[in-house]
């Protein structure tokens, strides 16, 4: 299995204590610090690409191409992930070149991607024939892992992900960040109906983001569950957008727990969570469990100066 090149380290669960909030609503919040799972292919990232890594090689290609913008986390991890898997890999990037290169894409092009750009226009028709026939002429056959790393088998690794690293743990909710849908669906598959699970859209909008999830669950497991839900209202400004307040936030979150946040998902699933908690979401005694997706890197790469000015 070629993803067995890729180590994979069991990570710790984290309870958030002393939190005063926490404390007054008698509450527990714990954090699954699946940051910690591997040096650069962090968090859901690695159980995402898992299974579409292991497709590529059982179909003999030698080159993966995949899309993103130019701080994604999906970007960084296939990048890393390819190259210790001897891979070749191509980044499709949405947007404009910039020079000098930020954290995420010079990191990318060191591991050996190379980087292709796309006006937003022609980003948008990324799923298209003529695209997609366009990017063969240029770069020959490859192995396509969608933007974000979401389909089916990426599902299936986040599936695997929760029935190995979750299932074992006491808690009532789970909560997550979501961006595309992918590994929401997949604890949902995973849990079987059982837990509560919630999930919070980092991005303007989300609610497209329940059929995203119903298809994915009922394709992987061909039933429905009720057990999960959405919190649209936690995005901050949009994707990739924070407030000053959430920077504030994630500093304090470090400095008091030592629990390093990004700002373009996990520092807003724990302040959705936390807000939850002060709005008397959670009954007292309750156990919620945050599910730490990793992408720390995405804060290196632009910067907390810069993320205020874009608030």
């Amino acid at each position: 299995m070629v993803t067995s090149l890729l180590p994979y380290e069991h990570t710790v669960v984290q309870e958030l204590q002393n939190h005063p909030a926490l404390a007054k609503a008698g509450v527990r919040v714990l954090v699954k610090r699946e940051d910690m799972n591997h040096p650069t292919v962090t968090g859901n990232k690695w159980w995402k690409l898992k299974y579409n890594l292991e497709q590529a090689a059982l179909t003999s290609h030698r080159t993966v191409l995949t899309f993103g913008g130019a701080y994604s986390n999906h970007i960084y991890a296939t990048a890393a992930a390819a190259h210790e898997l001897n891979l070749q890999c191509i980044g499709i990037i949405r947007g404009e070149e910039h020079i000098p290169l930020n954290h995420t894409l010079d990191f990318a092009t060191k591991q050996g991607m190379k980087i292709y750009y796309l006006d937003r226009g022609a980003y948008r028709k990324k799923n298209s024939n003529a695209l997609l026939d366009g990017l063969r002429g240029r770069f020959g056959d490859f192995f396509i892992i969608p933007e974000g790393g979401t389909n089916a088998l990426a599902v299936k690794g986040c599936a695997e992900f929760a029935e190995r690293e979750l299932l074992n743990v006491n808690f009532d909710h789970i909560a997550l960040a979501v961006g595309t849908g992918g590994t929401m669906a997949g604890l949902v598959c995973a849990f079987k109906g059982k837990r509560n699970i919630i999930g919070i859209p980092v991005l303007k909008q989300g609610d497209f983001l329940k059929s995203e999830i119903k298809n994915f669950v009922k394709e992987f497991s061909s039933a429905e569950y009720s057990n999960w839900s959405l919190l649209t209202e936690y995005h901050h400004g949009g994707y990739g957008k924070v407030t000053p307040s959430l920077m504030h936030f994630i500093s304090e979150m470090k400095a008091s727990y030592d629990l390093p946040l990004d700002h373009v998902y996990t520092a807003k699933v724990v302040w959705g969570v936390i807000d939850q908690v002060k709005n008397g979401a959670f009954s007292r005694g309750e156990t919620i469990l945050i599910l730490h997706t990793g992408g720390l890197q995405g804060t290196r790469s632009i910067g907390h100066e810069q993320i205020v000015k874009q608030s």
